[in-house]
């Protein structure tokens, strides 16, 4: 497996009881297929995969693998703070039919390096799927260091690595580590054009879930080469990026999606709460403002 270009982190639908939206869910599948998305993330952090309760877990993996029929790969969170239990969600998802786990870093716990290289060679070796790793140590309180990295890196069922910290440097030290078995995916929409131009393999992003045309074209455009493209689209898509962190992820992605008709404004899971009023005004113009430039980017991918 070799995961590449744009992947959508997704979100998890809710009606305003509380409870998952289905419908809302699966149209969010067709969008996300239309719009070019080339892999899906189910029940990472931003699906709320803390929030769901295992039956609505396995529920939601499986109408996605069964919407998306193989088109692209479908990878779910399974990463938890220990690693039995993270093998444990690993094998679900495979029964669930899922082609690869994404795996954070265990929150909370702060494992040593030597701690995090034999978590992920077990759960590898034990959970069934290939195994994206995934550093975002701001929600963690745990950062995987690039020298952990590489001796993770040769696993043949270690095949790639979501990297959520921004810095240039961190990123040159993974990309040394790039290769046909391993593939380097940025975790942060605001740097992820230089990543990719940098050769990066791609992103794993929040924001696509409200635009992903605009941001499989951006991919496209980055791994391309093309820095003045990525540059245009960059700047008419700024404002969802910084959108996308004025309150705790996924907070602003779920109020753009319910204004776009996926789930309910009211629809997420303390203790996160919906959108603040101070911020509607804002929600209201990016998302009116999108379904110009989705059509505009559909129509690049379509010609």
């Amino acid at each position: 497996m070799h995961l590449s270009g744009s992947i959508t982190a997704l979100a998890t639908p809710f009606q305003a009881a509380g409870e998952p939206d289905t419908d809302a869910w699966l149209r969010l599948v067709d969008a996300q297929l239309a719009g070019g998305t080339q892999a899906l993330v189910v029940a990472g952090s931003t699906g709320e995969a803390a929030a769901l309760t295992a039956g609505e877990y396995e529920a939601l993996l499986r109408a996605a693998v069964e919407r998306v029929a193989g088109r692209v790969p479908v990878v779910a969170g399974t990463g938890q703070s220990g690693t039995a239990h993270t093998i444990e969600r690993t094998r679900l998802a495979q029964a669930c039919g899922a082609d690869a786990a994404l795996v954070v870093t265990p929150p909370y716990v702060r494992p040593t390096q030597p701690g995090l290289v034999a978590h992920y060679r077990a759960v590898a070796d034990n959970g069934g799927l290939p195994v994206v790793l995934y550093n975002v140590p701001p929600r963690t309180g745990c950062d995987m260091l690039p020298d952990t990295v590489a001796a993770l890196a040769g696993h043949e069922r270690i095949v790639g690595i979501k990297e959520a910290v921004a810095d240039e440097s961190r990123m040159r030290d993974l990309l040394a580590l790039a290769g046909p078995g391993f593939s380097i995916l940025s975790g942060d929409d605001g740097t992820a054009a230089r990543a990719m131009l940098a050769g990066a393999d791609g992103l794993v992003s929040v924001a696509s879930n409200a635009a992903p045309a605009a941001f499989r074209r951006l991919c496209d455009l980055a791994r391309g080469g093309d820095a003045d493209g990525c540059a245009k689209l960059g700047a008419r898509i700024a404002a969802l990026v910084d959108f996308c962190g004025v309150e705790s992820n996924p907070i602003p992605v779920k109020a753009l999606l319910a204004r776009r008709g996926f789930g309910d404004a009211e629809g997420i899971r303390l203790p996160l709460l919906p959108l603040s009023a101070a911020h509607a005004a804002a929600a209201d113009r990016i998302a009116a403002e999108l379904e110009a430039l989705e059509q505009t980017c559909r129509d690049v991918l379509a010609a």
